[in-house]
C-alpha cells in the first residue's frame, strides 16, 4: 500500500477502505509517512469530503493512536461534555458540579484557550494554587470520591490528533467537518467516557457561523459516537453574542459562584439546564429531561451544586477561600466604564468583536507562549434586547495593560442599536440526538 495512490483515490472523490485509513494513521502517527503526504490527504478529503463509515473509521484509529484511558473503576455511568468554543463560555464549570451533586460522575479532560476563546482550564487556574495536572489514577480516586474532576489531557493521548491539528492550522484545512468531528470526537472516547453530551455552538463568536454547518457538524459527530456505541447527543447553542455576562478567567469564575449560588445570567442558566437534563437521563438517574432539570434546580437552590464546586477546588488544591470569598480576585489595575452615547435596544453584541477585545487586553493568547493576565477581561451590563438610555453602562473593561483606547473603540464598535425593540434569540437553538 502506497500513501500516494490513497491520496489520488480520496482526491478523485472514492471512498478510502478501513485498511487504508488504518494505514494513514498509524504511518502518520510513527513519522513514516511525511507531513506533505498527509497534508495532500487533509486537502482531498476538505474537497471530496467523507461518508460516515469513513469518518467512524477514521476517528477509532485516531482514538487508538495512543493510550486509551479504561475509567471501569470509577463505579456508574461516566458522563462527559465537549463545546466546539465560544466567547464567555464558562458552562462546564457550572454544569459539571450541578450534574455531579445530583450523583452523575464527571471525569472531564480539558484543553486550554486559543485565541478569542477561553479555555476551561485557563479558568480555573485563575483560581490560587489549583492544580489541574493531576494522574489518571488522581482523577479517577477523585471522581470515586466526590463525583467530578477536570483536568488537563494527557500527553499520551491521542497523539494523532496532535499531528493531524497542527497540520490542519498551517495548511487551511481546519473547516473541514470529517476532520473537526474526528478530532472532538477521538478525544472523547479516548478519555473513556460511557455518554457525551457536545454543545456545538453556532454565530460570530462561535467556529461554526451558521444554522446548516452547525447542524451537519453536530448530526456527524453524533453518529460518530452511536458507530462507536457511546450514548452521544448534541446541543446547538446560540454564540451571537457572549455567553452570560463575563469574559475573562477570574472575571467569569466570579460569574461560575455566583450562578452556583442561584445568580447566574438566564441563557448560561438555561444552557446549564437543558445540558444537565440530558446528561442526568444519560447516566440512568433521571428518568425524564424534565424530572432531570427539577433535580438541577433543586441542587442550586440548596446550595448542593456549589458545595461541590468547593469540593472541587479543594480536591485539586485550589485555595477556596477565593470561592468563598470571590472579593478576594485581584482586580485589574485600570478598569474602565464604557457607557451609551444614545438611547435604544441593544440589537447587536458581536461575541467575536467581545472576544477578540478581552484577548487584547490580556485575558486570551494569541499563541500557546503567551502569558494571560487573569484579571482582564469584560463584564456585560446589558444584553441583546436591553433597552438603555444615553449614560447607561454598556460594559467594564478590565486590564493592566495601558493605551487601550483603539480596543475600548473594538468593544464600542461590538454594539449595534436599534429604535425598535429587539429580540435575542434562544440559547438552545436545537438538540440532535
Amino acid at each position: 500500500m502506497r500513501m500516494v495512490d490513497l491520496i489520488i483515490k480520496k482526491r478523485d472523490g472514492h471512498e478510502l477502505t478501513d485498511q487504508e485509513i488504518a494505514f494513514w494513521i498509524k504511518g502518520y502517527t510513527d513519522g513514516s509517512i511525511p507531513d506533505y503526504q498527509s497534508s495532500a490527504m487533509n486537502m482531498a478529503i476538505f474537497y471530496k469530503g467523507m461518508n460516515n463509515r469513513e469518518i467512524a473509521t477514521l476517528t477509532d484509529c485516531m482514538e487508538h493512536s495512543g493510550e486509551v484511558i479504561d475509567l471501569s473503576a470509577i463505579k456508574g455511568i461516566k458522563v462527559d461534555k465537549h463545546s466546539t468554543g465560544g466567547v464567555g463560555d464558562k458552562t462546564s464549570l457550572v454544569l459539571g458540579p450541578m450534574v455531579a451533586a445530583c450523583g452523575a460522575k464527571l471525569a472531564k479532560m480539558s484543553g486550554r484557550g486559543l485565541g478569542h476563546t477561553g479555555g476551561t482550564l485557563d479558568k480555573l487556574e485563575s483560581i490560587p494554587n489549583l492544580c489541574v495536572r493531576k494522574t489518571k489514577e488522581e482523577m479517577i480516586d477523585q471522581v470515586n470520591k466526590i463525583g467530578i474532576a477536570i483536568i488537563g489531557q494527557t500527553q499520551s493521548l491521542v497523539p494523532a490528533d496532535k499531528k493531524l491539528y497542527a497540520l490542519r492550522d498551517v495548511t487551511g484545512t481546519v473547516e473541514s467537518i470529517p476532520l473537526i468531528a474526528a478530532s472532538v470526537m477521538s478525544k472523547k472516547l479516548a478519555s473513556g467516557t460511557d455518554a457525551i453530551i457536545l454543545d456545538v455552538t453556532v454565530g460570530e463568536g462561535a467556529f461554526m457561523k451558521n444554522m446548516d454547518s452547525a447542524r451537519t457538524l453536530a448530526h456527524t459527530m453524533v453518529n460518530i459516537g452511536k458507530s462507536l456505541k457511546r450514548d452521544t447527543i448534541a446541543v446547538l447553542s446560540d454564540m451571537s453574542e457572549p455567553l452570560g455576562n463575563a469574559v475573562g478567567n477570574s472575571l467569569e469564575v466570579k460569574e461560575v459562584i455566583a450562578a452556583l449560588h442561584g445568580h447566574g445570567p438566564k441563557d448560561l442558566m438555561e444552557l446549564c439546564y437543558t445540558s444537565g437534563s440530558i446528561m442526568l437521563v444519560q447516566a440512568k438517574i433521571c428518568k425524564s429531561r424534565e424530572e432531570a432539570r427539577n433535580k438541577l434546580e433543586e441542587v442550586i437552590q440548596n446550595g448542593a451544586a456549589f458545595n461541590k464546586f468547593v469540593e472541587m477546588v479543594e480536591a485539586q488544591n485550589g485555595d477556596i477561600s477565593y470561592i468563598l470569598n470571590p472579593e478576594k480576585f485581584e482586580v485589574s489595575k485600570n478598569v474602565i466604564e464604557l457607557r451609551a452615547e444614545k438611547d435604544g435596544y441593544i440589537k447587536e453584541i458581536n461575541a467575536l468583536g467581545i472576544g477578540e477585545a478581552a484577548m487584547k487586553l490580556g485575558a486570551g493568547r494569541e499563541t500557546l507562549e503567551d502569558i494571560i493576565d487573569m484579571s482582564a477581561g469584560i463584564v456585560l451590563a446589558h444584553k441583546v434586547g436591553d433597552f438603555v438610555q444615553k449614560g447607561d453602562l454598556l460594559c467594564t473593561a478590565y486590564t493592566n495593560k495601558e493605551d487601550v483606547d483603539n480596543v475600548l473603540e473594538e468593544i464600542v464598535n461590538a454594539y449595534e442599536f436599534s429604535d425598535d425593540p429587539v429580540w435575542a434569540l434562544p440559547v438552545i437553538r436545537e438538540i440532535i440526538s
